[in-house]
């Protein structure tokens, strides 16, 4: 009768640190969107007084939170689950990442109201939607290092296609003589589009190398150094797009509205060319 006892508790305790073990990544997750919202809430456009030191540490204790949830989530013992929810987070956080460092997030209005909210779902996808999808190549350096150029290069494109549409709104309001929010510390507006510019250049750089990287790729794998796949042609476009971007600027001076419309038109692209044909193939062909 002993030995029941001391084996039943030794169940139960079993079952308990079980639970736990399941229990912990989600409450993580939860953290970590919870935290992005209260940021999101602390740096909303239409507070009085959104700065603060709260305000400051939010962001970067909300990623640090993130990054837990990604290394529990695509670091598994079976290899690396780059499922179609992985990289969403992933993506999400890289663009918190170059936001923050940038210093959009404090001084652009309406910046932390779009990437954060979007950072607190995209941080709870991996809990509420499970489709794995183990990466054949993790071994592989170069392949590691594609996929890593190729996700910052997004972070920093889609951060400026962000900053460019608030940018066109300030730009509007202040035509129409409408006051803006928080102007003490919003940078005047060719400041922000060297800014802009900046990003550009940068993630047009990355995209270079993510589609030389991606060519190396295709030719360990393949034998040759292009395969024609709905995603190499939008990674192409795209590529295409920002290069034309950076010569217009560089030859004519574009700038504003029409500038905007050749960032955003080159995001939306780049968005199709990896997150777009994830979806599809994870999502809808379950492939």
């Amino acid at each position: 009768m002993r030995y029941t006892r001391i084996d039943a508790y030794a169940v139960r305790r079993q079952e308990r640190a079980a639970v736990l073990r399941f229990e912990m990544p989600i409450l993580i997750h939860v953290v970590a969107a919870a935290l992005y919202a209260a940021a999101a809430w602390m740096r909303w456009p239409t507070r009085q007084h959104p700065a603060g030191t709260l305000a400051a540490l939010l962001p970067p204790v909300a990623l640090i939170v993130h990054a837990m949830t990604l290394a529990t989530s695509i670091a598994t013992p079976q290899g690396l689950d780059i499922s179609f929810v992985n990289a969403v987070s992933l993506v999400a956080a890289l663009c918190v990442l170059v936001a923050w460092i940038s210093g959009f997030l404090r001084t652009l209005p309406g910046s932390a109201a779009i990437i954060l909210p979007i950072a607190a779902v995209a941080s709870l996808l991996p809990v509420l939607f499970t489709n794995p999808h183990r990466f054949p190549y993790a071994g592989e350096p170069w392949a590691t290092a594609h996929i890593a150029i190729a996700l910052l290069a997004y972070a920093f494109l889609l951060v400026a296609a962000v900053t460019a549409l608030l940018m066109n709104g300030l730009e509007r309001r202040l035509h129409r003589g409408l006051p803006t929010t928080d102007t003490e510390s919003t940078p005047p507006l060719l400041t922000l589009e060297r800014y802009v510019f900046r990003l550009v250049g940068a993630g047009f750089v990355l995209l270079t190398l993510t589609v030389a990287s991606g060519a190396l790729f295709a030719e360990q794998v393949f034998g040759k150094p292009f395969t024609f796949t709905h995603k190499s042609l939008f990674t192409i476009l795209a590529w295409l797009t920002f290069g034309s971007l950076l010569a217009g600027r560089w030859r004519f001076g574009w700038r504003g509205r029409q500038a905007a419309k050749w960032i955003v038109a080159g995001s939306v692209l780049l968005v199709l060319a990896y997150l777009g044909s994830k979806f599809v193939l994870e999502v809808v062909l379950h492939r």
